[in-house]
Order: structure tokens, then C-alpha cells, then sequence
């Protein structure tokens, strides 16, 4: 449940209330909103007296949360979370442009397409390290090189990186040379590396499960932050349906529900949810006016010999025309 604070609250009364439901064996996080203080309390509420404590000093009003996620509830936290992953911010007024290779290649290829990305104006550099393949006979990634060459072309740009985690065993390497860690849509229910990732300080990118409900993303989103980590960022990526014409199918909805049930930042990946490079522009701008807080877009130097995911892919000068045309709706939209 959460405790909603009258907006002349002091903060003696808030901290005796949450004293008194600390003594009740609740657990208690006060967030400091813009106009007033919410309590999210967590723990077996029903044995709360809550008409006693809507009575207390200061008390406004006593809600519960009948949904399963607690943390992620937009209840439990009414404004929006802004995450700083190495320096750049998610969630707040401007639009998070993530963008790179499906995998880290070569030194060569990173690199300059790092570059290009940065003139850009792309603010974080993406690339597969390690990746998740349909088939144990495709390109599975450099593994930790591919994470020695990210670093690398940050070095060279300052862009943040971001690559995929597959299991707990990498959690220790990952939060030592990665700004941002992705778990993939196959590992979105992975509980295990859920909670690990739930035991760093580094920001999550949780992606959307291919066949998974709101709810159950949410749920996903939940493990983390329950565990310890509230830097969490969700990723709509398309989902499975009927429809083959696409890889997948974006669910855009999905950003203002997100909006509306979750205080988590939400960016929209329209490669992988079409599969085809010529969507991937019309989509973007589709998510930029839905509300999404960031793009995340697939960008090779030579499409054609990609060694993973090449057909959705933008050339680097695709990408500098779609990041024109996103300006200029940035514009439009205010």
C-alpha cells in the first residue's frame, strides 16, 4: 500500500508515521514528490489498522496497490525516474539515442561506426558482445574482446556503452566495464540473473519478452529493484503474433501504458521489432511521438555482410538522416 502525505506534512510527522509502520514489521520508502511526500510501504499490509493510520498527523490518504509490482508501480513512486548511466541521462526531458552494430565485429568496424555515430549525435554506443542466436551454428559474439573493443571506441567518443548479458556468471565483469547492461527478451524471466543484476548499482536495460504482458515485463522489472537496484530502464522490442510480414510486431501502446502504470523510462528498439531496415525510420518517429524516452536503432557500416541481424540495419548515413528528421519532431512536439 502506499501512505499519501498531506502537501504541509513536516517532516517529523513523516517520520513518525513511517516509524509506526516500521513497528508493525512493514517495510517503508519515502519518496519526496514535487508536491507532496508518498510512503510506499511493502510487507503483509492487511495486517495494517489502516484507519488508524489515515488518521495519523499529516496522513492525506491510505491507498492500496492491488497490483503485484510494487516498486515499479507508479503508486509507490508518482514521478518519473530519471537514470544517469556514465553521464547521460534517461527518462528526463531529452530523447536517449542509442545506437550501434548488432555485434561487435572487428576494432575497425567499431570504431569508425562509433564515430559516425557521435557526429551524429547518438548518445550512447550499442553492440553485441556476447549474443543470443536462434541457431548454435551462428556467430555467437567475441565475448569479453567484443566488451575490451566497447570500451575502446569509448574511449575514443565517451559514449556510454551497452551490451547484452546472457548469464549470473558474467554479472561481476559486466558491472566492472559495461555503463549499461541489457537482458535480452530470452532472458527477460531469467529470475536468477534478474536478482544478481538487482545486487549492482549499474543500470539495467530490460527488454521486453517476445510472447510477455505488460504485467509480466513489469513483474520482470520488479525482481531487479526488489533485489536493490532501482536503475531501471524498459525496452519495448515487438512482440510475437500472428504477422510475418514484420520480425515482430511494436506494440507502441505499450509506451503510454508503461507511462501510465510505471515511473521506469521506457525506449522503443524498432530494428528488432521489424526486422527491416526500411521500417526502422517510420517506427522511430512513431515512438518519439508516442512519449518514448529514447530510440534504440541498429547501425552497420556494411549491412549486407553483417555477421548478425544485417536487413534491419541503417547505414551511417541513414542513421544522420533519421536523427534530422527526429530533431525536427522534437521540434514540433515541443
Amino acid at each position: 500500500m502506499i501512505v499519501v502525505m498531506k502537501n504541509d506534512a513536516s517532516w517529523d510527522q513523516i517520520m513518525n508515521v513511517t516509524g509506526h509502520l516500521q513497528d508493525l514489521g512493514m517495510q517503508v520508502q519515502v519518496n519526496n514528490g514535487v508536491e507532496c511526500a508518498v510512503l510506499g510501504v511493502l510487507g503483509d499490509t492487511y495486517t495494517v489498522d489502516k484507519e488508524k493510520v489515515s488518521l495519523m498527523d499529516g496522513v492525506e490518504r491510505v491507498v492500496p496497490v492491488q497490483e503485484p509490482y510494487k516498486k515499479a508501480n507508479r503508486k509507490f513512486h508518482p514521478d518519473d525516474t530519471v537514470i544517469d548511466v556514465g553521464g547521460v541521462s534517461v527518462g528526463g526531458p531529452d530523447l536517449a539515442v542509442i545506437a550501434g552494430p548488432c555485434s561487435v565485429e572487428s576494432a575497425e568496424q567499431l570504431e569508425g561506426i562509433a564515430r559516425s555515430l557521435d557526429a551524429s549525435g547518438a548518445q550512447f554506443l550499442r553492440g553485441g558482445a556476447f549474443k543470443p542466436r536462434t541457431s548454435p551454428y551462428s556467430f555467437q559474439g567475441l565475448g569479453e574482446e567484443g566488451i575490451e573493443l566497447l570500451q575502446h571506441a569509448r574511449s575514443i567518443t565517451g559514449m556510454p556503452i551497452v551490451t547484452e548479458i546472457m548469464a549470473p556468471k558474467y554479472v561481476e565483469l559486466f558491472d566492472e566495464k559495461v555503463d549499461l547492461i541489457q537482458v535480452g527478451a530470452r532472458n527477460m524471466q531469467n529470475f536468477d540473473l534478474l536478482k544478481e543484476l538487482g545486487q549492482t548499482r549499474r543500470p539495467v536495460l530490460l527488454k521486453r519478452g517476445l510472447s510477455n504482458t505488460i504485467e509480466e515485463w513489469l513483474m520482470s522489472a520488479e525482481y531487479i529493484i526488489a533485489a536493490g537496484n532501482e536503475n531501471v530502464i524498459l525496452c519495448e522490442r515487438g512482440i510475437r503474433t500472428f504477422e510475418t510480414y514484420t520480425r515482430n510486431t511494436l506494440d507502441l501502446s505499450a509506451v503510454p501504458a508503461v507511462k501510465q502504470l510505471s515511473h521506469l523510462p521506457i525506449i522503443v528498439d524498432p530494428s528488432h521489432a521489424a526486422g527491416r531496415a526500411d521500417m526502422v525510420e517510420p517506427l522511430s518517429l512513431a515512438a518519439v511521438a508516442a512519449g518514448a524516452d529514447g530510440i534504440m536503432v541498429e547501425v552497420h557500416n556494411d549491412p549486407k555482410h553483417a555477421l548478425s541481424d544485417g536487413p534491419q540495419a541503417l547505414t551511417p548515413k541513414a542513421f544522420d538522416s533519421l536523427m534530422q528528421k527526429v530533431r525536427a519532431l522534437q521540434t514540433v512536439l515541443g
